[in-house]
């Protein structure tokens, strides 16, 4: 796994000449993409969620599009649109912002259910039916959605369906004292993004994914995996547990983390790494446990924390 680690660790050091001081963030995102899953990034403006998915986009050489969600915005905004042609009197299929490689589609919650009912095709299956006509996606296809945890007037709770598309949730913060003087130091006569060049190619990349999915999980990694899975479903402040595409997404992400760090084989300290924003949007808290403003993630910690480690196999991997 050597070489998906030097392909991970060049893409996190060029992304970090723009995003400064978040290095375990932007190893979430890299870890996203080697599992080829969505990513929705959680957090107040300005702290530079646009930056990071045009750092990555610029970083593997990929198409780049931003998707600005708005009430007022259609489905056929974002998949695209059929216009008849006079010239050859025929209907032209005119591909919306989706289409590309890399979207950022930001502030999410501020389009209709509609309109964001329009991406769950794109995202879950990668690809969109216009008119009756069904076209896939770029293999390398990549949806980072933001939306502003504190302002809720004018916006649309992102539907249970949708949450679960996304495979990681994650967020910035704000940066260090320190990491902010950095921050003006780099951007005194020009910001870095405009200077960041290529590092990893997109077919190195797409290698890349594929010797992700090679990496060895142990059937008790696995039983470990269901068993945290399963205690959010029967938690008592819960409505609603992690869905089955849960347990596949820590499993995925796992692998993806264990190959980051040069490894063939997947630990617990992986899961327990991974299981917050990987599981954590996925659960619905009950009503009772609404009011007294108990957080999702403290459920996942709770679980991590009360739940066994599992121990070595012994033996040879088969």
């Amino acid at each position: 796994m050597k070489d998906v680690q030097a392909i991970a660790s060049r893409l996190i050091d060029n992304i970090e000449h723009v995003i400064i001081g978040k290095r375990q963030t932007v190893q979430l995102v890299v870890i996203g993409l080697l599992c080829q899953g969505h990513i929705l990034i959680e957090d107040v403006p300005g702290v530079g969620k646009t930056m990071l998915a045009r750092a990555l986009a610029k970083s593997i050489g990929a198409t780049f599009r931003r998707i600005q969600f708005t009430p007022d915005m259609l489905p056929s905004d974002v998949t695209g649109v059929s216009v008849f042609n006079q010239a050859t009197r025929e209907f032209e299929f005119r591909p919306g912002p989706i289409m590309a490689q890399i979207i950022l589609t930001d502030e999410i919650n501020r389009a209709t259910p509609k309109t964001q009912s329009a991406l769950l095709e794109a995202m879950g299956e990668r690809q969109v039916t216009v008119d009756g006509t069904t076209y896939t996606m770029d293999r390398l296809f990549l949806v980072l959605a933001t939306q502003n945890p504190i302002e809720y007037e004018g916006t649309f709770p992102l539907p249970e369906a949708q949450l679960d598309r996304f495979l990681l949730r994650i967020s910035l913060g704000y940066p260090d004292p320190d990491q902010e003087v950095a921050v003006l130091d780099s951007q005194q006569y020009s910001h870095p993004i405009e200077t960041l060049e290529q590092v990893v190619e997109i077919e190195e990349l797409l290698q890349a994914q594929a010797r992700v999915k090679e990496v060895y999980v142990d059937p008790l990694i696995k039983n470990y995996i269901v068993s945290i899975v399963n205690h959010t479903r029967k938690h008592s402040e819960v409505y609603l547990g992690a869905s089955p595409r849960g347990s596949l997404a820590l499993y995925r992400t796992s692998q993806a983390r264990a190959a980051l760090l040069g490894r063939d084989y997947v630990i617990p300290d992986d899961i327990k790494a991974l299981a917050v924003p990987t599981l954590a949007h996925r659960i619905i808290i009950g009503p009772a446990a609404r009011i007294k403003d108990v957080d999702p993630r403290a459920i996942v910690q709770e679980i991590l924390m009360t739940l066994p480690v599992p121990g070595a196999t012994v033996g040879v991997r088969s």
